[in-house]
């Protein structure tokens, strides 16, 4: 999609608003997986995820556009919409967010201290996404679809910081929600002709992508039954999904209950927060023991953003097969 110098021209104006993020192994995470794991912390961010570096070079783009824009709207669970309402205050643009009821409130009170209208509309991502483009046309509006190349250009930024950290990585975990993330790392691999396997993980109530991934083409799936808001989507983006089938070693499905584990194992190994669809990829790794024992693996630990009420409920919860630091 992208060359090495334009992703590196990406990446260093991306610098110029978000500090590079570290790679850190932690002893207690592998000593309790028995894995080597290098955990890419996206969670640092300044918003709390990795979503800002797509919406800086995406809004970016719209400013260098001689079109008149009245400004942007997009739906989102959280981490997107935070991403777009930041940016589109840095180019001067208004932001309409449309979010699904229910939608966490701490994610809508961030995304509106940073500027952005909030709209709770539809029961999940794909009706508040089909009430966005309604509403784009009505207003006069562009359209930010959650996955665009100069999403991916920006998203990318992480990979070639990661892939300049740690050499010689053997395999990736990542979470898939709907798609930047592991497009970004297949993008960047490719672009600096490494070898490393990309494993996306999502959740099992939420598997459209894993489905799809299997079947060699795309998949809806009747709903999207997870906590793990990030990774709760119905059907892959058709753009992104020629790159993950493309690119991709595997998908994974890991259940709500081994996502919570990761997130406990984050908290008392590290002292970090991880919302649910950042650790998914923990959660994964954890899963495919078998075949990552052995090898150089990292995960992207893609957020931190999750309410207080739930995360407080999670850390208070336990399984006899939780892994023990």
């Amino acid at each position: 999609m992208f060359t090495a110098r334009e992703l590196m021209n990406a990446a260093e104006f991306v610098h110029g608003y978000v500090a590079p993020t570290p790679a850190i192994r932690w002893p207690l995470i592998e000593r309790a997986t028995g894995l080597s794991i290098y955990v890419k912390h996206e969670n640092h961010t300044r918003l709390g995820a990795f979503k800002v570096r797509g919406g800086l070079t995406f809004c970016r783009y719209l400013s260098r556009s001689t079109q008149i824009i009245n400004g942007i709207i997009s739906a989102t669970r959280g981490n997107h919409g935070q991403s777009l309402a930041y940016a589109a205050s840095v180019f001067g643009l208004r932001a309409t967010i449309i979010v699904p009821h229910g939608n966490s409130r701490e994610k809508n009170a961030s995304m509106r201290a940073l500027g952005a209208d909030v709209i709770e509309h539809g029961d999940d991502f794909q009706d508040a996404a089909d009430f966005a483009r309604q509403t784009a046309v009505e207003d006069d509006l562009v359209m930010v679809p959650p996955f665009h190349p100069e999403l991916v250009r920006g998203v990318a930024s992480y990979g070639m910081e990661l892939f300049g950290d740690v050499e010689d990585i053997d395999r990736i975990y990542v979470p898939i929600g709907m798609g930047s993330g592991i497009c970004s790392l297949i993008t960047a691999r490719d672009a600096l002709g490494l070898k490393t396997e990309i494993i996306g993980v999502v959740a099992t109530g939420a598997d459209a992508v894993h489905q799809s991934f299997l079947k060699g083409e795309i998949c809806e799936t009747a709903s999207a039954n997870t906590f793990a808001d990030g990774v709760a989507c119905r059907k892959p983006d058709p753009a992104a999904f020629e790159i993950i089938k493309n690119g991709a070693a595997d998908i994974i499905a890991v259940s709500d209950d081994e996502i919570m584990q990761a997130m406990r194992l984050y908290f008392s190994a590290t002292h970090n927060l991880a919302e649910g669809a950042g650790a998914a990829a923990l959660a994964g790794v954890i899963a495919d023991r078998k075949r990552a024992i052995g090898k150089k693996n990292a995960v992207i630990l893609s957020g931190a953003n999750i309410d207080r009420d739930i995360y407080a409920e999670i850390l208070q919860g336990s399984s006899p097969d939780e892994p023990e630091i």
